[in-house]
């Protein structure tokens, strides 16, 4: 049976340091059909308050999920059950039971985040919308048969595999 869309978002923070030093997170949340990357937030700090707003614009794009998956989060769980989402903790110490958003933070950090050395933040939320879409629309992927996210998805669509997306 075929896992549809929307099913469990992964969420996770990265962190990186600004060239004078600063650091900086990334919170970000991909949809683990397809591995499709659904935002790369920017941010000195990321408070829970941050990142349920960040997460409502995404809900008023994409149909809500049955649950997200993260290493903590106490501070969704009231959000999340006003909205009907199930919250999949993940024990701590460990990530490979966020096994999809781990490798996508890995080809994050390879692909883009450990190449350049930003001055502002604003450079770090702009590179990572260019990269966010590079890795939807071009970036091939492995479990994907080689195609990118959005093009798995179109496949999917194309074979009836998912009907209603989004």
């Amino acid at each position: 049976m075929v896992r549809p869309q929307n099913q469990v978002w992964s969420m996770d923070f990265m962190h990186d340091l600004l060239a004078d030093g600063r650091k900086s997170l990334l919170f970000n949340v991909i949809d683990d059909f397809k591995r499709e990357g659904l935002v790369m937030e920017a941010g000195f700090s990321l408070p829970s308050q941050r990142v349920i707003r960040v997460l409502n614009q995404l809900l008023e794009w994409r149909k809500k999920p049955i649950a997200l998956r993260c290493d903590n989060g106490s501070e969704f769980v009231k959000r999340a059950k006003e909205k009907g989402i199930r919250i999949n903790y993940i024990q701590p110490g460990n990530p490979q039971q966020n096994a999809y958003i781990e490798r996508y933070n890995r080809a994050a950090r390879y692909g883009w985040v450990s190449k350049h050395l930003f001055d502002t933040l604003e450079e770090v939320q702009e590179y990572a919308t260019e990269w966010l879409w590079f890795y939807n629309h071009e970036r091939p992927h492995t479990a994907n048969g080689g195609k990118p996210p959005l093009m798995a998805v179109l496949n999917c669509i194309k074979k009836g595999m998912i009907t209603n997306p989004l």
